[in-house]
This record gives structure tokens, sequence and C-alpha cells, in this order.
């Protein structure tokens, strides 16, 4: 036999399977490892990406005054005439906002939210002229009087703003005592809305 030719040696099927398995093996724990390491680092990129809100805030207190007006049923010179009813109730909050941001939050629009059976019902905040006058019109409110928050207003960072706001709704007493919900919005510019819910009972003033 001549030097140059060699024998190859016999390779076991047994063998070639096995090596195949161990190959294997450190595929699949490779592959379970990277997705795991996917897994966390997805995790770790949302929870990062959650900022807690700008602002929070609080509901201190809520009055209602409800309304009942009618008419004489004769007019200025005595002549007889229908009788006209209004009904409507005047809503007043004192509402606490705090900035928890690092930028300043610009204050828009307030509204109450009042839900009744046909939906629910919003009315702006009335300006600071008109809070004035309606303790004008009704001196029995003197009590409730107090700072009128201002739409506009500019809460720096690390700032709470404390003040009041009044709501009117066309609505009965009734109608008033029947509602499923109450909360507040406060409108941010360039921010997300601010709902907060009364935690207190509404008081009938």
């Amino acid at each position: 036999m001549s030097l140059l030719q060699q024998e190859s040696p016999e390779i076991d099927d047994a063998s070639l399977g096995e090596e195949f398995t161990k190959g294997s093996s450190h595929v699949i724990w490779a592959s379970i490892a990277a997705t795991v390491l996917v897994t966390i680092l997805i995790a770790a990129y949302v929870i990062a990406g959650q900022k807690p809100p700008a602002a929070t805030g609080e509901i201190v207190g809520v009055w209602a005054h409800p309304i009942h007006n009618e008419t004489s049923g004769v007019d200025a010179n005595g002549v007889p005439m229908p009788k006209e009813t209004f009904d409507q109730v005047l809503v007043f909050t004192r509402v606490r906002l705090h900035n928890q941001s690092s930028q300043p939050l610009f204050l828009h629009q307030m509204l109450t939210n009042a839900t009744l059976d046909d939906g629910i019902h919003s009315s702006y905040a009335a300006i600071p002229a008109d809070y004035e006058r309606a303790f004008a019109a009704y001196p029995e409110l003197a009590p409730l009087h107090g700072q009128a928050l201002r739409p506009e207003t500019t809460i720096n960072p690390g700032q709470t703003v404390e003040g009041d706001i009044v709501s009117a709704f066309r609505l009965t007493k009734q109608q008033w005592d029947a509602r499923k919900n109450l909360n507040f919005t406060f409108a941010l510019r360039y921010q997300p809305n601010l709902v907060l819910a009364p935690h207190t009972a509404v008081i009938e003033q």
C-alpha cells in the first residue's frame, strides 16, 4: 500500500448527532438570552418614556346654590301676562393646582361637568368679573366669597395655586340633585387636560 494512500477514519453517525445536538443547544440558549435582553430593554424604554403628568390638583370643596325665579304675572303697567319661571344652579368650587414639571404651565380654560340622564352637561367657569357679579346679585352667598382663579394663569415650576371658580347650569334643583357624576376639567396650553373629581360631598348653600 502506498504511503500516499491512507484510510479515512470512519465517522460514527451517533457522534455526528451528538455534536449537532450540542451545537443546537448553544443556539437555543443564546436565542432565549437575546429575547430576554430585548424584552428588558423595551420595558426600560417604555418606563423611561412614561413621564408623570405636568400638573396635579385637588378639589377642596364644592357648593351648589339652586335658584328658582318666577315672574309676577303682570307687566310694568299692571297688565296680566303669563308667568315665567327661571331655574339655575350656581356651582362654586375651590380648587388647588400644582405644577410638578420643570416648565411653566399656562391655565387656559376651566369647566364644570355634570352627568345627567341625557348625558354630560358642561359649563365654563365664569370670568373673574362675573364671579364678583354673582356675589353682588346674591348677598347671601358672601360666606363663599374667595379669590377667583383666573383663566390664563401661569403656574411656575413647583408652584401651587388655589382659587375659586363658579359655573352656571340651566337646571332645576331636582335635575341637579339627580346627577350621576360631577368632575372638573382644567385645560392647559400644550399639555393634556387635567380632570379632577371632588372627594367630598357637594354642599347646598
